[in-house]
């Protein structure tokens, strides 16, 4: 199961809106995944959904403020990356009430369509709240993915949380509501739709614990911390690996220069301090300097050792 989709079912299973946020929720949900059909009798409204637990809590509060009841059927045309879809449809003769009650339909003379977010509607921080989770449950998606040990980073921070839309005025005015929490996204379009994203892990763990998904924090807060603690080690495995790398090439390097030495003119026409320095070298060939002074009788500093070592390379270059 997706981490999006955990995090949808945590909303709708742990929860519950109030009289003064259900209207808010209801239209989140119309914005972000809705769909209007009208015919002679007016307009009808479904909820398209790949999360079929939705429909009790729907129903459950459909019920409560209008006494009537939802649909649910299988859209069978509707598959997208092999995900089932699901329809919830509100029954004909309220729809109009249902979305001039959410803000989205005004009934002022012609009814007309309103594609942004109601000031009414969100006028409190607790709509906002739940207006913001109604629009997550309905397209937010992520792509953060947990407790994966060869897990792909799908940005360059490795998280990434979105939602989108082909309603431009709806995720502008989702923007400036987050942006009331402190909360900073970037829109952006994409082919026909409009995604308003975020690829910092704090600013998702924020938006997270703003709607309540606190169990998801928790879930999200732990993968960020395997995370840097996996390329903590990383780095370091990195760093070793090339220490060892510089190790054996300059050891390499040094023990040429000394059989070059020894091909030409011999050992034993370098001083003692450098000839004692070439046999320790000849004898510990794969070894580090730290190790070198270690195995050594010669009371001398790594640098000092360095620099007789590196007298030998001097000697061997003018030879050849």
């Amino acid at each position: 199961m997706s981490f999006a989709k955990e995090t949808k079912l945590e909303l709708i299973n742990n929860v519950r809106e109030n009289a003064d946020t259900v209207f808010a929720f209801l239209s989140g949900l119309f914005h972000s995944c809705g769909q209007l059909n009208k015919n002679s009798n007016g307009f009808q409204v479904s909820i398209l959904t790949e999360i079929n637990e939705l429909y009790n809590r729907l129903n459950e509060m459909f019920h409560q403020l209008y006494g009537d009841f939802l649909e649910l059927e299988i859209e069978d045309d509707y598959v997208i990356n092999k995900t089932t879809y699901y329809r919830i449809t509100f029954p004909s003769d309220v729809s109009e009430r249902v979305l001039a009650d959410t803000g989205l339909l005004s009934l002022g003379g012609e009814p007309s369509l309103n594609f942004g977010i109601d000031n009414n509607i969100v006028a409190s921080e607790e709509t906002k709240k739940a207006f913001i989770r109604g629009a997550y449950i309905g397209c937010g998606t992520s792509a953060i993915k947990l407790g994966e040990n060869d897990w792909q980073k799908a940005t360059a921070s490795g998280y990434h949380l979105e939602f989108s839309s082909k309603n431009y005025e709806f995720l502008t005015d989702l923007s400036a509501i987050l942006f009331e929490f402190g909360i900073n996204a970037k829109l952006i379009s994409r082919k026909n739709t409009f995604v308003l994203y975020f690829k910092e892990a704090e600013a998702i763990k924020d938006l997270l614990a703003l709607i309540g998904a606190n169990q998801s924090v928790i879930l999200l807060s732990n993968e960020i911390a395997i995370r840097e603690k996996r390329n903590r080690v990383n780095r370091q495995v990195n760093c070793i690996n090339a220490n060892i790398s510089k190790t054996v090439e300059a050891s390499l390097k040094q023990v040429s220069a000394i059989n070059t030495i020894i091909s030409t003119i011999g050992l034993e026409s370098l001083s003692d301090e450098l000839q004692e320095v070439a046999m320790l070298r000849l004898a510990n060939p794969e070894e580090s300097l730290d190790e070198l002074l270690s195995l050594s009788t010669i009371k001398l500093s790594k640098s000092g050792l360095n620099h007789r070592l590196n007298k030998l390379l001097k000697i061997a270059k003018e030879l050849k």
